[in-house]
């Protein structure tokens, strides 16, 4: 009989001084949110919702001002009319590409569901709009190829230049900023007119740093991952220079409305609490996921990044030797949920996948990665990825089932 509780005091042992560094960075990070929402002198006025055109919003137009200044931006475009992380990364790409421009991703192919974005005849892609694709994939240890970015930029002189910094459905490590800024500055030396775009969604508050601090234009997220906090219901964020972000207006508009319009009548008051918390949320939900990888890493399984490593985004990959364990992880994931804790998730044709998914996701805000959750597709490797937890005793309680599965 396994002893659980000496178990999980042993495993946390192990993690102390990793739990140290998540709070120190969660530290910092608060302290820059709270700087922003006091110099963005957000008031209870900044709550109330708006109906119609929504002109002169308030609330809308701080809530921008705040996100702008926590990422050092010019400008910022935060709405629940950007309907998820999908949607807003599309919405950047359109905005700033046209017609025979190019876009170049340094990361190797994007997340599945740009595909259909980026790729397909009659589809409304951006293929179809005439923009062309081109892509260098990351070296085996998940670092840059700089040299042939470096020739590739110079050659093609892409409007574009793209870079996922989570892992999508892949084997690599998430990115970090600290790593990012001397491909950037060179970037940019070699093609100054050029829009460098991040998907930073799983990333944002996991170091002190975000993209936009190292040269960056653009980053774009999600509200219902790390931004949201886990209380944002929906939503989008777009941060960057005003020169891209005007130019992305136009596309989330229209060119004669921009950032004028844009009501919402619920109000802002959950997406205004949920970046406060943000900083914290992120934290245990880092401090979660290095539990769950500590366990799995110790029962011989391989975990991405290794829980050796410092990570840069809230998913813990655990990798299995065959689909049945990696059902079997995911469903208990979906046992420990509060909401749908007794519903058994299968494999499924998920829209803009191709192979089947199972995901586990007994959230309060439905599909909410910032909450515990996990997912994966159907096909080899067997990869579970695992992230969020709003609280860090909750995935201490998954903890627990994983240490008496396995």
């Amino acid at each position: 009989m396994v002893d659980t509780e000496k178990v999980l005091k042993e495993t946390e042992d192990k993690l102390s001084e990793r739990f140290k560094q998540i709070d120190d960075i969660a530290f910092k990070n608060q302290k820059k949110v709270l700087k922003a929402f006091i110099d963005c002198k957000v008031s209870s006025q900044c709550f109330a919702g708006t109906t119609g055109y929504g002109y002169d919003d308030v609330g809308r137009d701080t809530l921008a001002k705040v996100y702008a200044k926590v990422f050092g931006c010019e400008k910022a475009i935060v709405s629940p009319i950007l309907t998820c992380g999908t949607h807003a990364i599309s919405t950047v790409l359109y905005g700033l590409l046209r017609p025979r421009d190019i876009i170049l991703s340094i990361t190797g192919i994007p997340y599945d569901t740009l595909h259909e974005t980026l790729f397909g005849k009659n589809n409304f892609s951006l293929e179809d709009l005439g923009v062309k694709y081109y892509q260098i994939d990351l070296n085996k240890d998940s670092t840059f190829k700089k040299e042939e970015i470096y020739k590739k930029v110079k050659k093609l002189k892409p409007k574009v230049v793209y870079l996922q910094r989570s892992r999508g459905y892949s084997e690599r490590k998430a990115l970090s900023p600290y790593d990012m800024k001397e491909i950037f500055d060179n970037i940019k030396s070699i093609y100054s007119d050029c829009f460098i775009v991040v998907d930073n969604c799983y990333g944002e508050f996991v170091d002190e740093i975000e993209p936009t601090d190292v040269g960056a234009d653009v980053c774009v997220g999600s509200l219902i991952k790390n931004a949201g906090g886990g209380l944002a219901a929906t939503g989008g964020y777009i941060v960057g220079s005003e020169k891209a972000i005007d130019s992305i207006a136009s596309r989330y508009t229209n060119p004669s409305l921009k950032l004028e319009v844009g009501s919402y009548e619920m109000g802002y008051r959950l997406f205004y609490q949920g970046f406060f918390m943000a900083p914290h949320t992120v934290a245990q939900a880092l401090k979660g996921t290095a539990l769950v990888g500590q366990i799995m890493q110790d029962k011989g399984y391989r975990v991405i990044p290794s829980n050796d490593e410092k990570p840069q985004d809230i998913v813990k990959s655990v990798v299995f030797n065959t689909a049945d364990e990696l059902i079997k992880f995911v469903q208990t994931v979906q046992k420990v949920s509060a909401v749908d804790g007794y519903v058994l998730p299968l494999p499924w044709d998920m829209p803009g996948y191709k192979d089947k998914v199972i995901m586990a996701a007994g959230t309060f805000v439905g599909g909410s990665s910032i909450e515990l959750s996990c997912d994966s597709p159907i096909r080899s490797p067997y990869i579970a990825y695992f992230q969020g937890g709003l609280t860090y005793e909750h995935v201490k309680a998954f903890a627990e089932r994983l240490i008496e599965l396995y």
